[in-house]
């Protein structure tokens, strides 16, 4: 019997807002792809967003944290790149 390994997923941290409309279409993405991530409201976490613009250099949302490649905005090219992901086998 023949398994395949499945590659180890990097940490992947999404810095969001409750009223960002691209925030909540990054957080639906990686759902569909299966994708494990933390959610930081920087709404909520002041120290999250100041931390956040002093990682990114921005203060819009959302800002995701793959491994420790920075992704600002919903870049789903640069997300799938940077995950591994294939996009002809994307999940929609």
């Amino acid at each position: 019997m023949t398994t395949k390994k499945k590659k180890r997923q990097p940490r992947v941290l999404l810095f969001t807002t409750p009223t960002c409309s691209y925030c909540k279409t990054a957080k639906r993405y990686l759902r569909q792809q299966d994708i494990r991530f933390k959610e930081i409201d920087i709404s909520q976490d002041k120290s999250a967003a100041r931390d956040v613009k002093r990682r990114s250099g921005q203060q819009g949302v959302p800002v995701l944290f793959i491994g420790s490649k920075v992704v600002v905005g919903f870049d789903r090219p640069k997300i799938d790149k940077l995950l591994g992901l294939d996009p002809r086998q994307r999940r929609n």
